[in-house]
């Protein structure tokens, strides 16, 4: 006689009979678990190649639009100071309002270098140094902590 649980499940007869027939041992049980992970890592890894794929695909896209707004700002900004020449030139010799746009721009061009060389020089080298520092009193601190009685 089946317990009464188990025809209110729907599934209880299946059960029964499985517990009679055959009853997996943990061995068979390992198996099927080892089988089933592997399964699911590779479908997992191969989900995620396709998310990178689309991913990289957009990145790709974007990038390419950031290069174009940025060759187009690079004309915006030849015209301004194509506009300022213009302007200039309004109230002096030509030649003489291109040469001060000129020299203005080569010497913001200076004051940029000088910045990006400071900080290049704060970058390098491209080391870790406080974790390296950090993790260099840690292994003293266990070294002298192990030579202590």
């Amino acid at each position: 006689m089946r317990p009464a649980v188990w025809p209110l499940c729907g599934w209880g007869s299946r059960l029964g009979e499985m517990a009679a027939t055959s009853d997996p041992g943990t061995k068979e049980l390992v198996q099927e678990l080892a089988q089933q992970t592997s399964t699911l890592i590779r479908k997992e890894l191969a989900l995620a190649q396709v998310e990178l794929k689309e991913k990289g695909k957009r990145a790709g896209i974007g990038g390419g639009l950031f290069g174009a707004a940025g060759v187009l700002a690079l004309y915006g900004l030849g015209t301004l100071i194509a506009f300022v020449v213009l302007l200039l030139a309004t109230a002096m010799d030509a030649w003489l309002a291109a040469l001060i746009v000129a020299v203005v721009l080569f010497a913001a061009a200076g004051i940029a270098a000088l910045i990006g060389k400071n900080q290049v020089q704060q970058a390098t080298p491209p080391a870790p140094e406080q974790a390296i520092e950090s993790t260099k009193r840690d292994v003293q601190e266990v070294r002298d902590h192990a030579r202590r009685p």
